[in-house]
């Protein structure tokens, strides 16, 4: 799961695209708010000196999982024949070096350019945070990390709780019947205090605000254990970027908006930020995976490793896991300066947030460094799909 601050939709109005049939998505003929343009390889940017086979390699770990029909912690577009084609024809490549990796991805699929109907795509970037935690409340450490709460209800992909305005994805459930789930502010009040959720202590609610707005975190705790958080839920209400809240407040400028502003901005004015952060009424719960592979990226909502500079997050309304994207857009260095992604990338995630056919989260890695990093990704630029071509072919 991931979102990054501030985080505008790509989204714009249905605009029925060519035929998309063998792009990837179950049963569909357009993508809503985009335009489906066919190009060559010799259009992507950068096709011919990107790290193909590191792509093809991520590429074949989740084809496995697609091939198995194994269910993701946090379903999407169903992947079409096409792709469940290329995914078979991935397991049984032998591609060993870029040049055979770049021959399956041009035997296999078509590079289809995604035009938004509304303005171009928008990139961010998203990472897996690190913090100090404790085992129990404290003076150094006040704000709990909670578990997901047993009378909370996620409906499937697509459906809402009856009713609701606005619509809610998750709801409580009452004996037989289903209430809106407390938002964030309600929490926050102890609308889930006594139920023993507490699965550890932060330092402060901006910290858990953080951690929730990026899906996942690695904890160092004071018994000397690190622990990673995974997600494991959310209340059902929509997210509202308070990153966005501000700018529109001219609390903080658009052109000097990153995490790392935002964090520091939130921190200094403690009682607006509670009420910023209240406004953002999506409430996101979290489990611990006690086996941490430190050499491993946090699981994505495709149920598998996150993989620094290759794998995306994307919406999972329009877009199958497992597709690979061609990004071209500015990309932040350590050295404040700005260089350029032009590589191929996976789809193997997704977030409240990232909503629309050219809204795209890049993500970093872990740690101070990816975090500021991402926190600076905030670029429009190209986005190519690279749709199956069918009946796969196998260098």
């Amino acid at each position: 799961m991931s979102t990054a601050e501030p985080a505008p939709s790509g989204a714009g109005p249905e605009n029925p695209a060519p035929d998309g049939a063998g792009l990837g998505f179950a049963v569909r003929l357009a993508v809503p708010g985009a335009e489906l343009r066919p190009v060559d390889f010799a259009a992507l940017p950068g096709w011919g000196i990107d790290d193909l086979l590191a792509a093809f390699q991520v590429f074949r770990v989740g084809a496995a999982d697609l091939v198995a029909q194994k269910p993701p912690p946090r379903p999407a577009e169903a992947a079409s024949p096409a792709l469940l084609a290329a995914c078979e024809a991935a397991l049984a490549s032998k591609a060993r070096d870029n040049a055979a990796a770049r021959a399956f991805f041009e035997a296999n699929f078509a590079p289809v350019e995604v035009l938004p109907t509304s303005e171009m795509p928008f990139f961010t970037g998203y990472f897996e945070p690190q913090s100090d935690g404790a085992t129990a409340k404290s003076a150094d450490f006040t704000a709990p990390i909670l578990a997901r709460p047993t009378d909370l209800v996620t409906f499937p992909r697509g459906e809402t709780l009856p009713d609701s305005d606005p619509p809610l994805t998750s709801a409580r459930r009452a004996g037989e019947a289903l209430l809106p789930f407390p938002d964030r502010g309600a929490i926050l009040d102890g609308a889930l205090a006594g139920q023993g959720l507490e699965l550890l202590w932060l330092k402060d609610e901006v910290e858990v605000f953080i951690i929730q707005v990026q899906g996942s975190a690695r904890v160092r705790l004071d018994d000397g254990r690190t622990i990673r958080l995974r997600y494991a839920g959310r209340n059902g209400w929509p997210y509202t970027s308070i990153g966005r809240l501000l700018v529109e407040q001219g609390a903080i400028a658009l052109a000097d908006m990153s995490l790392e502003t935002l964090t520091s901005w939130l921190r200094a004015h403690p009682d607006e930020a509670r009420g910023v952060m209240r406004r953002n009424r999506s409430y996101v719960f979290f489990a611990i995976d006690d086996l941490l592979n430190a050499e491993e990226g946090p699981i994505g909502g495709a149920g598998l490793p996150l993989t620094p500079g290759r794998s995306i997050a994307i919406d999972r309304n329009l877009w199958a896991y497992g597709l690979p994207f061609f990004v071209d857009v500015e990309k932040p260095l350590s050295d404040g300066g700005f260089g350029r992604w032009q590589r191929l990338m996976i789809a193997q995630d997704t977030g409240s947030a990232i909503v629309g056919p050219g809204r795209v989260d890049l993500f970093y890695g872990s740690g101070p460094a990816a975090g500021m990093l991402a926190g600076r990704q905030r670029h429009r630029g190209r986005l190519f799909v690279l749709a199956p071509r069918g009946a796969a072919a196998t260098p």
